[in-house]
């Protein structure tokens, strides 16, 4: 005897149940937990929260200083100094391992895996999947920076104070003005790493399990740093998505260089843009049957190198074509007014720290009068041949002072003076000041050239 089941209201509609696509936002969940759980992720966010704040603690309690890093000398006069020192850091090294890591493998690991069908099957759209990878990898990274910049900021904060912070113009700003700045300039990094990330979305599409797809962030990085030290024209310079990681310096410098920043965090977003569409397009073509995919090399120049090729093309030529800057943007005369403003701020610094009478930057009209080896009239390009005579005049007297600093003046703008002499003015002794003995601040300073900045005539 045969019985004969007659199905259920709810198995009725069971198999339109599920032939529904799941919502994003519980793909997205799905893929969180699925970075989250892994034990290398844990580590990565364990790492970014402590490593930052103990780092910079231990350094600044440390007798010598990492003065070859942007504001690395100040990390014993202010708090704010650190997260700044861990900033350069992150974006040499830091950011670019970290987009490798999460999200130049959010893709190939399916690969590896074996599991695209089954992802298929529960999600039943390319197109949600993409999201939701994207969306979560974006997630886990914002995480990550954020660790890094409260870490560091704790760090310095709790192991030197909230005191006042010296900008690469040698003037003073405020602990809230200095907080505002720090805080400006970790957002600003977040461009560059979404350029980061999304080419690490790209390689990891486009290269399928090859190892060769999670090199793609470090390996495009490390192409642009070097890049960045070689002798190119400003133009090409500023239009790397790479410049975004130096550039935020400009906030400490007063007025501030928003051109370069701005134009960085343009180049920035617009190659996120590019390859984050192109990774999106191989997906979502992808054939998800053939479980030995193992990408195209020719499919990978094509689709992936190319049209990012393309757009640096277009890039170079719009900077280049909307910014006066010519060469590599360090002219005499720039690199004259920065000396002799960064001067006057710090002549003014130590007239206090020394308790003389108080003398304001327009009474001292400091100028300079720079050359660069034997060349003394317009004098350019980055070097460590440069000799710059600063001089000045105080109130009631008629002698001009004088006093001669040799710079270091890099690519990118940034330089470093070195004293030499008088001693009593820019030589190496120590002042007494209300939080402990420090350097005198007109020894060695930081400055930073305006690459895009108008240079003076007459």
């Amino acid at each position: 005897m045969t019985a004969t089941l007659t199905p259920s209201p709810e198995q009725e509609h069971e198999p339109v149940t599920r032939g529904r696509r799941i919502p994003v936002t519980r793909a997205c969940r799905f893929e969180l937990v699925k970075l989250v759980s892994q034990w290398r992720i844990r580590l990565l966010v364990l790492a970014c929260w402590i490593v930052p704040a103990l780092f910079v603690a231990g350094v600044s309690r440390q007798s010598t200083l990492p003065v070859d890093t942007l504001f690395g000398r100040w990390m014993h006069a202010s708090g704010w100094a650190g997260p700044l020192v861990m900033l350069g850091f992150a974006g040499t090294w830091a950011l670019p391992l970290l987009t490798s890591v999460v999200a130049g493998d959010v893709f190939a690991s399916e690969d590896r895996l074996g599991t695209w069908r089954q992802l298929l099957v529960a999600v039943r759209s390319p197109r949600r999947i993409f999201v939701a990878k994207v969306a979560a990898s974006l997630t886990v990274l914002l995480l990550l920076v954020a660790g890094l910049a409260v870490s560091s900021t704790a760090g310095g904060l709790l192991a030197v104070g909230n005191q006042p912070l010296v900008g690469l113009d040698g003037h003073l700003l405020a602990p809230s003005d200095a907080a505002v700045q720090v805080l400006f300039s970790w957002i600003c990094v977040l461009a560059p790493t979404l350029a980061l990330a999304a080419l690490g979305f790209l390689g990891s599409v486009t290269l399928g399990r090859s190892p060769m797809g999670l090199l793609v962030p470090v390996l495009v990085s490390l192409a642009m740093a070097v890049a960045q030290m070689l002798p190119l024209p400003v133009a090409v310079r500023v239009a790397l998505p790479s410049y975004a990681f130096i550039s935020w310096n400009g906030l400490f410098t007063s007025p501030q260089q928003l051109a370069p920043l701005l134009i960085g965090i343009a180049v920035s977003l617009v190659w996120a843009a590019a390859a984050t569409a192109l990774a999106y397009v191989l997906f979502v073509r992808r054939e998800f049957t053939n479980l030995s995919h193992d990408g195209s090399g020719r499919r990978a120049i094509t689709v992936g190198v190319l049209p990012l090729v393309g757009v640096a093309a277009v890039s170079f030529a719009v900077v280049a074509a909307t910014t006066s800057a010519t060469s590599s943007g360090i002219q005499q005369d720039k690199v004259q007014r920065s000396v002799a403003t960064a001067f006057a701020h710090l002549y003014r610094m130590q007239t206090d720290e020394l308790h003389r009478p108080a003398v304001t930057e327009a009474q001292l009209k400091a100028t300079a009068a720079c050359s660069k080896g034997h060349v003394q009239d317009s004098a350019e390009g980055p070097g460590n041949d440069w000799r710059c005579v600063v001089s000045w005049h105080l109130p009631g007297v008629q002698t001009t002072g004088q006093a001669i600093y040799q710079l270091d003046v890099t690519s990118d703008g940034r330089f470093v003076a070195d004293g030499d002499g008088p001693k009593e003015v820019n030589g190496y002794f120590l002042l007494r000041t209300p939080d402990g003995d420090a350097p005198n601040p007109m020894w060695q300073f930081d400055g930073n050239v305006d690459l895009l900045g108008t240079t003076s005539k007459g």
